[in-house]
């Protein structure tokens, strides 16, 4: 049975005349003719009854016709669902992300992106960066925002957005009561970090900026997410060093100060961002908001 014989039968069993069936279809009388002796053969019964008083739908054709519409109908619905999914304007996005990108204005983009792709599933999905990293290797998110372009082969990047790193500490800290603070100046306390293998790249960072600075840092505590990092901090257990849109977090009792005596736009102390994704996997949706992404933005030393 063809969707060619299904198309021809309703617009038969709705006109109920074979020229002006044949008119809707495009197409002449006799292939018309033809299509549905093919079908009735098919079918194994005799669907419309034709004699000098007209075209009639016979007790099979009258069943026949309400499944033959449906199945016409699922298929168009198939066929829409299909394009649109290959246009990237309907189906499921699973966008993973850093608990940073909360204050670097993802809420914003997506609320823009979804407002524009209103019959996208957008899903959102908080892991560390390796979470992550292993997640689109292994084809369990679409789209990540990560604080490393160190990624295995079958992933790329793009850079996103840098900010400044800045010192968090507990309200109670002697330095929290400076503008600025050297990082030499925290040397004895203990420190809260992201998990190594969290994040390797952000862990190695600050470790190699307290090298910088002259010392080894204590580390107390090590968490897997952003805010428990500030979260702790404010519960005074130990000072840290985070990305500046932490600062909007709202958390009450951490504070937050620039970094003194380092040249401003040097990279070991600014936080990137990196978007990342499976570039062997075709996913249009995927494509679109890539597309939608404002450009790279700048440094904020201030």
């Amino acid at each position: 049975m063809e969707f060619r014989h299904l198309r021809c039968f309703v617009a038969l069993a709705e006109e109920l005349h074979f020229g002006r069936a044949a008119r809707r279809l495009s197409m002449t009388q006799p292939p018309l003719s033809l299509s549905i002796r093919q079908l009735e053969e098919d079918v194994g019964a005799r669907l419309f009854d034709r004699d000098s008083k007209g075209v009639r739908l016979t007790a099979a054709g009258l069943a026949f016709r309400p499944q033959a519409q449906a199945l016409l109908a699922r298929a168009e619905a198939a066929r829409n669902l299909a394009r649109e999914v290959s246009e990237g304007a309907t189906g499921r996005l699973r966008i993973g992300f850093v608990g940073s990108m909360l204050f670097r204005g993802l809420p914003a983009l997506l609320e823009r992106f979804q407002s524009a792709h209103e019959r996208l599933d957008v899903v959102l999905i908080e892991l560390n960066s390796q979470e992550q990293i292993d997640a689109l290797v292994n084809d369990e998110l679409d789209l990540g925002f990560i604080h490393t372009d160190q990624v295995p082969a079958p992933l790329r990047t793009h850079h996103v957005d840098t900010e400044r790193f800045v010192a968090c500490l507990p309200e109670s800290h002697p330095a929290a009561a400076r503008r600025t603070v050297r990082l030499a100046q925290l040397a004895d306390d203990p420190f809260v970090l992201f998990a190594r293998g969290a994040s390797p790249d952000y862990y190695a960072r600050i470790i190699g900026l307290c090298h910088d600075a002259g010392f080894a840092p204590r580390v107390q505590h090590e968490v897997r997410h952003w805010l428990s990092v500030v979260a702790v901090v404010a519960q005074g257990m130990g000072v840290s060093i985070v990305p500046a849109p932490l600062q909007r977090s709202g958390i009450r009792g951490a504070v937050f100060r620039p970094l003194g005596g380092i040249r401003a736009g040097e990279r070991a102390h600014q936080s990137n961002v990196f978007c990342a994704w499976h570039a062997d996997n075709d996913h249009p949706a995927r494509d679109r908001f890539l597309q939608a992404m404002p450009a790279t933005r700048r440094a904020r030393t201030a």
